[in-house]
């Protein structure tokens, strides 16, 4: 049953991802996401409904605009793409509940934050903050404990006095969006945050390999790979988490 209710929410998951790009695009330049229509980013043609479904479209124009020709970024379906999973897979893990409805309403929030993050390098207050509120409240309603608060703030002082020790490697945006991990996450929001730093070494060391000590003046969007971190431990946190305090004991 919860793999029917997987694939149903599937699409309407693919066509959030869609309106994901919009906020992605619009957003950070401080423009409505609601007006005007949806319209090519080089020639400012319209683009018509047949030309925005949820992947479909993308293949079908080849990734580019049927105007003008200009390139569309693989960005944009990847996004679609990754929602309508992550969503179907909420569900699936989780039945049709509220915690399912919470756990997509974060995963929708992460993608859209790590699509900002790598195009602008700045995480949003005005999408972190009330998520945080609006997810710390309803993991409250849903499982009252003060786990959820404690975790947010836990997660979110590791990062600040991180980013205190090694200002040019963190930002306050990070620290904000380790609120809203640790609202989502509770206790297994460590692992995310371990995830999150060991996946962002790699990039971390081709940086130096390439441009030595200068690499120190280089940084990388750290949100995408918290948001990684924090997929890994909602849908596997509990395990690695127990697997992990047991290889200590």
């Amino acid at each position: 049953m919860s793999l029917a209710l997987a694939g149903i929410v599937l699409a309407p998951g693919l066509a959030v991802g869609s309106f994901l790009n919009v906020v992605a695009a619009r957003l950070p330049l401080r423009r409505s996401i609601v007006k005007p229509r949806s319209a090519c980013m080089s020639c400012g043609t319209e683009i018509a409904w047949y030309d925005n479904l949820p992947l479909v479209s993308w293949a079908a124009l080849r990734g580019r605009c049927r105007s003008c020709g200009a390139g569309i970024p693989a960005r944009y379906p990847a996004v679609e793409l990754a929602t309508g999973l992550l969503v179907a897979g909420c569900v699936l893990k989780l039945g049709l509940s509220g915690r399912a409805a919470v756990a997509a309403f974060f995963c929708i929030v992460l993608i859209a934050i790590s699509a900002i993050d790598l195009e602008h390098r700045i995480i949003p207050n005005r999408i972190v903050l009330p998520a945080t509120v609006v997810v710390l409240a309803a993991q409250t309603a849903l499982q009252p404990s003060v786990e959820w608060i404690a975790a947010s703030l836990g997660a979110s002082l590791f990062l600040f006095a991180f980013a205190l020790a090694y200002p040019a490697g963190l930002g306050m945006g990070d620290v904000k969006l380790a609120l809203l991990m640790g609202a989502a996450l509770g206790r297994t929001v460590p692992v995310a945050l371990m995830i999150g730093m060991i996946s962002a070494l790699a990039p971390a060391a081709v940086l130096f390999a390439r441009h030595g000590s200068k690499a120190r003046k280089m940084g990388i969007p750290f949100g995408p790979f918290l948001a990684l971190g924090s997929v890994v431990a909602l849908f596997a946190g509990g395990p690695l988490l127990d697997a992990y305090l047991h290889v200590l004991h």
